[in-house]
């Protein structure tokens, strides 16, 4: 009878994790991860817990406890970095359960602590997010819209392309408009540790921004930095030829990881399921200048998704000769291939079509939630009384939308209210 109380509060849990546009498809390894993380208390307390952020009140009216003994719980799992919490603009404080990917996962491993087996949990995220691939297609194979993107090498650029970088693709700009920054450790390179494989990159270089990086801050999670010393880190990641991968959003960017091509689980993610691009590009692509490159392969070596191969020149005076061929369709845009080349026979250049950027995590969000069928999730959740605030914020989204994204929408909701809304703004 125990066992069966332990296996249905992590069920009900997982299927609330699963209410997320991006979930985590329930197998036996997230229950043994879930399992490292909560108690069987807590795990059905925090399945009954909405997906939008909420107030002690609400979390309190949920359990069916007091505000202060809600409070207390609720401040004790944001202790641990289980839930964020913030102040909202009304002065409230509000808390939310993060997803997975890039959420409570990550925060498990961003420092090393005494309370978790991390070692354990290592080998079990691996075996989930990397070998199994059911978590990978459920993240990435719902829709167009994902949760990361690349972030433009600025300084691979030619000077007469730096105008069309927008501030957004800057991963310096980002750091120049933060409020917050904190400093962490990679999970990624972190995870590897454990497991015997790290490689020699920095490990303390996972940087947080923001709301996020506030609440980290304030639990212990991450080490408050500057933005001085945040560039410098930045600048020692592009020494160590590292990637730019952060949130897939023009404002309030929560994160920048800084990843390799042998740990990270951004670029793992991005060879292993290159048609369903899990990872969005930069506005560039690498053009290979073929009289130029001297097949010395060091761009190909060097990039971490494996966009870059040696292939002959067709050289009639020299038929060993190699150069350096692109598959446009796996290139992150990067840039990172860039520098190495001695022979400056790599150049970036704009794609074709701009790639879209949604304009903050609210319009991702509500994108990634119409594309995968769990609007219904965003705009009508059960668990608390709704937020009016929340919807509005959903609502504004998708009235901005191209007609065929509402008209998924309006499919998903089946409200005559919000059909009338959407008719107005037509």
């Amino acid at each position: 009878m125990a066992h069966q109380t332990l296996r249905s509060a992590y069920d009900r849990l997982s299927d609330r994790l699963n209410k997320f546009p991006q979930g985590a498809p329930p197998t036996e390894l997230l229950h043994q991860i879930l399992q490292l993380l909560f108690s069987e208390k807590e795990a059905d307390l925090v399945s009954l817990l909405p997906i939008k952020p909420f107030t002690a009140k609400q979390a309190a009216d949920a359990w069916k406890v007091g505000e202060t003994e809600a409070r207390n719980k609720l401040d004790a799992l944001a202790d641990r970095a289980i839930l964020l919490d913030f102040v909202s603009k009304s002065g409230n404080r509000r808390y939310m359960l993060p997803p997975p990917m890039v959420g409570f996962f990550e925060f498990s491993m961003m420092r090393v602590r005494e309370d978790l087996d991390q070692k354990a949990l290592a080998e079990l995220y691996h075996q989930y997010v990397v070998v199994q691939e059911d978590f990978g297609r459920e993240l990435f194979s719902g829709g167009e819209t994902q949760f990361g993107r690349t972030l433009v090498r600025e300084e691979a650029l030619p000077q007469d392309d730096a105008l069309r970088v927008l501030d957004y693709e800057r991963a310096t700009e980002v750091i120049n408009t933060a409020t917050h920054i904190g400093i962490a450790m990679c999970h990624c390179r972190h995870i590897a540790m454990h497991r015997g494989h790290a490689c020699d990159a920095p490990m303390n270089i996972c940087m947080t921004f923001n709301t996020g990086a506030d609440t980290l801050i304030r639990h212990g999670h991450v080490r408050r930095i500057d933005k001085a010393e945040c560039h410098d880190l930045l600048q020692e990641a592009k020494a160590h030829n590292l990637v730019q991968f952060g949130e897939n959003a023009q404002q309030n960017v929560s994160f920048i990881c800084n990843c390799c091509g042998c740990c990270c689980e951004a670029m793992l993610a991005a060879r292993r399921f290159a048609v369903m691009r899990p990872v969005h590009t930069t506005n560039f692509l690498p053009e290979i200048n073929d009289e130029a490159c001297t097949g010395c392969g060091k761009c190909v070596s060097i990039c971490p998704v494996e966009a870059l191969s040696l292939v002959s020149a067709h050289d009639p005076n020299n038929h060993n000769r190699k150069t350096a061929q692109l598959q446009e369709d796996r290139c992150l845009g990067c840039g990172v291939c860039v520098k190495p080349c001695s022979k400056v026979a790599i150049t970036l250049t704009p794609r074709k079509e701009r790639v879209l950027t949604p304009a903050n995590s609210i319009h991702r969000v509500t994108v990634q939630a119409i594309e995968r069928g769990k609007l219904q999730n965003l705009l009508f959740d059960n668990q608390v009384y709704e937020s009016h605030r929340a919807l509005g914020a959903v609502l504004g989204v998708i009235f901005k939308l191209p007609p065929v994204k509402q008209a998924m929408a309006k499919q998903q909701m089946d409200s005559r209210y919000v059909d009338k809304l959407l008719a107005k703004q037509q």
